[in-house]
């Protein structure tokens, strides 16, 4: 059926229905919202940000889930769109007896064979680093999910209880990482024509809450710390030197651990690094004295491209986390995790008097969000200032 055709019947339909063609206005742009209503599988009332309202009705014609504007919610009435809802439906439906419509409404895949076509028309979208995050997520909680459901029969019953019982399988983060991954999977469906537009059951869904990790090193703790990495870079060990370097590295620049772990000598370039990817990609990392102090002091090794090589098996370190487990611990800071020193250098910025815009820009923020979560005061601070404003108001005052 072309959308002529669909037109014509519209049109005939708001006709036997009394409905006024001549005001029939429709809004532009893009629209906000979908409501559906419940009368018939597929029609609903679309919001648009003006305030102007329009009636639709989605429905499979040849395989394809068709959308039809049916006309404003301020012209036509509910019961008149109805009526010319279930004429647009029936016409979709000519020739088809009810085994062969069920077949049609199957077109929709399973959500395990939606699961390997999602994978493998979104994966390549994804980091390196997320591709294989994501692989753990679907194979330890996807793949055996929702078995034999048809995708456009998943609702929030089948989605609450996925994920209670994940949340009895594993820990919280963890469960609203796998019902991320979930949620943008059924937007694709959405999106592919596998589903009606807004009816992505993981939207009602609560996740859990997440816990705020807020931590960062004070002057005596970094003191302590300092004292440790001080003498691990004496070691005569071979890889322990490096470690201490690279966590060094990780508290004078705010760089992610993935960032540092794999630089390569290109990457320097004077007082900067030049990251050729990172979480928000490409970026440019400035380095003060003692950040290229630490970098001249590594050993640079013929043919060898990476900054932090291991040695002893003649490969890059891809995770310091069994050195730095040692050190926290030497350091009395057993709770403290290696992300916890780009909190630290994002806190002890803005106690340094720098501007969010600047502390954002430092740490490659694109939002500024992201930054006021780095910048903490610790009570000192806070303190110090409260006394300053109260001093002034007192100098005014006199």
């Amino acid at each position: 059926m072309t959308s002529l055709s669909l037109r014509k019947v519209v049109a005939e339909a708001l006709a036997e229905v009394g409905a006024d063609l001549r005001y029939l206005k429709l809004p532009k742009g893009k629209a906000r919202t979908t409501s559906w209503l419940g009368i018939e599988h597929g029609f609903g009332i679309r919001h648009y940000a003006t305030g102007r309202n329009v009636y639709i009705v989605q429905t499979r014609m040849a395989g394809r889930l068709r959308t039809v504007t049916i006309g404003p919610a301020s012209v036509i009435t509910q019961h008149q769109a109805t009526m010319v809802a279930r004429r647009v439906i029936a016409y979709a439906q000519v020739g088809h007896d009810p085994a062969a419509d069920r077949k049609r409404t199957r077109l929709a895949p399973r959500f395990d064979d939606f699961l390997d076509e999602y994978w493998k028309r979104w994966s390549p979208h994804w980091k390196e680093s997320t591709r294989d995050t994501h692989e753990t997520y679907r194979r330890l909680y996807l793949d055996k999910a929702f078995s034999g459901v048809f995708l456009d029969e998943m609702n929030e019953a089948h989605v609450t209880t996925w994920f209670a019982e994940l949340n009895n399988e594993t820990g919280p983060g963890a469960a609203n990482r796998a019902m991320s991954i979930l949620n943008n999977m059924l937007n694709k469906a959405e999106s592919w024509g596998y589903r009606l537009e807004n009816t992505n059951p993981c939207r009602a869904v609560r996740l859990n809450r997440k816990r705020k990790c807020e931590r960062f090193l004070s002057l005596a703790e970094m003191e302590r710390l300092g004292r440790v990495l001080a003498e691990d870079r004496e070691s005569a060990e071979k890889v322990q030197p490096i470690a201490a370097a690279a966590v060094a590295l990780l508290l004078l620049t705010g760089c992610r651990v993935g960032e540092v772990l794999g630089l390569q000598w290109q990457d320097v370039k004077g007082n900067r690094l030049k990251l050729r990817d990172s979480k928000t990609g490409p970026r440019t990392v400035w380095l003060g004295d003692e950040a290229r102090a630490i970098i001249d002091g590594l050993p640079r090794l013929r043919n060898i491209p990476w900054l932090f090589w291991n040695v002893k098996f003649r490969r890059p370190i891809k995770g310091i986390d069994h050195y730095w487990h040692d050190m926290r611990n030497r350091a009395g800071l057993s709770q403290v995790r290696l992300h916890d020193l780009r909190h630290t250098f994002a806190s002890h910025a803005a106690m340094s008097k720098e501007t969010l815009p600047m502390i954002g820009r430092l740490l490659g923020h694109r939002n500024p969000q992201s930054t006021s979560r780095y910048a903490h005061l610790d009570d000192e601070h806070v303190l110090d200032a409260a006394e300053q404003i109260g001093a002034a108001i007192e100098r005014m005052m006199v």
